[in-house]
């Protein structure tokens, strides 16, 4: 394997088995087409009278040429000659126009409509997941939900079923005349079923394997796509355009092999299901010849049973198509589904301002917390860790890389629960607050910022979405960042870019300062909010960050000792545990770990 090789697993939209348990499941998908099921029942309705008159096509055909120089009675009554039967063959295919028309409008209100509820429902769900079902799942595999596996279902609603439905009919019906115009060729035609469904279930299996490979491979090139564009300044400045490139091309050229191998699968089972259609269908027509001599079918009947079962023969030929479709939607929706059964946290969908009752005054308290991360369980990350802070006070966290600082953040953020002890906010447990109640008056400025796409104006309002032009500028204006940003011609309407990345990494960090500075919180989360800035940058970000801390309850983790010198506590961190505590006075009166990372960075400096 490459050293560069990911190893990540692939995503596919499998084909699953029709089978009674599968198909019970995808059945539950239709839930959501049942706001909807007025539209659907008429678009079953017309499914079924654009069959009808799709298959009374050729029978008024034989009645237009039987009619000829003898015209026909038809209802004991109605005189039917060539003319009359024209119109009403032209009245039928106007008839039958209006069928398809409804029919397809119909098919496609409900697929869209009906789909469009699902994606809501599948993306409200994504939001609401723990910070542990994002760490086991790649934003690759999460978006192929909503995105591909959903359109795949919308394919069945809107047209798998519809025509399964339509081929259904028209096979009754066809058969039906076929019946009705000679019983002895109809069974030779039947008579070939037999093969076809042993064709179908041979090449069934093995084209559905394949067609999974063809799948993966298919989802490999994409999420090679996704990771390249995703870590496009690591392929730039590691000059490995060339290897992304050479990577991509490798794998669409094995998915190239893999789905011409499918298709060739494919085309030997068309290939075999003509052949023998076609085989039945000559040996009908030798043996109509014969009926034809001994008089007991006329030339007119014979074409018209011919007619007929080409109609049959195409709708089955196209039945392997259709089940191929209905097999990838059982699947998708097996997908959908798993992700629609997941956990979700209990966060708040609105807007509501906080709870009196969950108000907050800063207060924390982490009693002998110990954790491991679901996905580590065998990886003890915090043991024992108990840390008080009061109201306003500014509690610093500092220790090498790896010693669980980062982690305390997410704790406190209730990302994850502690696997032993408690957190306590004011005084009680974490567990009895509503994690909205609790996110909501807190703010966090991570070390790599993640701006969204769109305007300055729009990620500093993130903080508080109903906030005024004034209110963010004064925010911009704390935060260090008004100046820069007037500095572009668009001003606050500048699109920052892919994760911000139009703008400097301290440009970055005031922007998030900005946007805490907004939300108002009670409680300041700081992830090593300075740890990748130049000095210049550092002093302004600095200068907002002290003015964002006044009178906050505030957590700074910190790289750089010299940036929490004036902290009310400074806790020391390895291995997960708690080594030093105090003041930075305290700290390097001791000779302890503080003490020699202090040094260590003086001597750097």
């Amino acid at each position: 394997m490459s050293r560069y090789d990911r190893g990540q697993p692939s995503i596919e939209t499998p084909k699953a088995k029709l089978n009674a348990s599968n198909l019970k499941e995808a059945m539950e998908i239709f839930r959501y087409v049942k706001p909807y099921k007025g539209h659907f029942i008429a678009g079953l309705v017309f499914i079924s009278l654009s069959a009808g008159t799709t298959m009374a096509f050729p029978y008024l055909l034989k009645l237009m040429v039987d009619s000829v120089g003898k015209p026909t009675t038809v209802l004991n009554s109605i005189l039917l000659t060539p003319g009359k039967v024209s119109l009403i063959m032209l009245g039928v295919l106007c008839i039958q126009l209006v069928f398809s028309y409804l029919r397809i409008y119909l098919s496609s209100y409900v697929g869209e409509n009906a789909m469009a509820d699902m994606r809501k429902d599948i993306y409200q769900r994504m939001i609401m997941m723990p910070m542990d079902f994002f760490a086991q799942r790649r934003v690759g595999e999460l978006t192929t939900r909503i995105s591909a596996d959903v359109s795949q279902i919308q394919d069945m609603v809107s047209s798998s079923l519809a025509e399964l439905l339509r081929g259904v009919l028209v096979m009754v019906i066809g058969v039906g005349f076929l019946f009705f115009l000679s019983s002895k060729l109809t069974l030779i035609m039947l008579s070939v079923l037999p093969i076809i469904i042993v064709v179908a279930i041979v090449f069934g299996r093995k084209i559905r394997k394949l067609s999974r490979n063809t799948q993966d491979m298919l989802a490999d090139s994409g999420t090679i796509v996704t990771e390249t564009l995703q870590g496009i300044s690591n392929v730039k400045s590691f000059s490995n355009e060339w290897y992304e490139l050479s990577r991509y091309k490798d794998s669409i050229l094995k998915m190239v092999k893999q789905a011409i191998r499918t298709a060739t699968a494919q085309g030997l089972f068309v290939g075999l299901l003509i052949f023998s259609l076609s085989s039945a269908v000559v040996f009908v027509v030798w043996y109509g010849t014969t009926l034809m001599a001994t008089g007991e079918l006329t030339v007119m009947s014979m074409t018209t049973f011919v007619l007929y079962s080409a109609f049959v023969g195409g709708t089955m030929a196209g039945f392997a198509q259709i089940f191929s479709s209905l097999q990838k939607s059982i699947g998708a929706t097996q997908r959908v589904r798993e992700l629609l059964k997941e956990t979700t946290e209990n966060v708040s969908l609105d807007n509501a301002p906080v709870d009196p009752a969950y108000k907050l005054d800063g207060v924390v308290d982490l009693k002998h917390i110990a954790f491991s991360y679901p996905s580590r369980p065998e990886i003890t990350v915090l043991k024992d860790i108990s840390i008080q802070a009061g109201k306003g006070q500014k509690i610093a966290i500092v220790g090498p890389s790896g010693a669980g600082k980062s982690t305390i953040v997410g704790l406190l953020l209730q990302f994850y629960s502690p696997d032993g002890g408690e957190i306590l906010f004011d005084g009680r447990e974490a567990s009895t607050f509503p994690i909205s109640e609790l996110r909501k008056q807190m703010a966090l400025v991570p070390q790599d910022v993640m701006l969204f796409g769109g305007t300055i104006f729009e990620n500093i309002g993130y903080g508080k979405s109903n906030a005024s032009q004034q209110e963010i500028e004064d925010a911009a204006r704390k935060a260090n960042a008004h100046d820069f940003i007037m500095g572009f011609p668009e001003g606050y309407q500048t699109i920052v870019g892919e994760r911000g990345i139009k703008l400097s990494g301290g440009q970055r960090q005031r922007i998030a300062i900005a946007r805490a500075i907004l939300k108002d919180p009670v409680i300041l989360l700081l992830d090593e909010a300075t740890s990748s800035l130049d000095s210049e940058s550092e002093f302004l970000v600095q200068e907002a960050l002290a003015k964002l801390m006044e009178g906050r309850t505030s957590f700074v983790v910190a790289h750089r000792l010299s940036t929490i010198r004036n902290s009310d506590n400074i806790i020391v961190l390895e291995d997960g545990m708690v080594v030093e505590s105090g003041t930075h006075a305290e700290l390097v009166a001791e000779d302890g770990l503080y003490k020699n990372l202090n040094r260590l960075q003086v001597e750097i400096n």
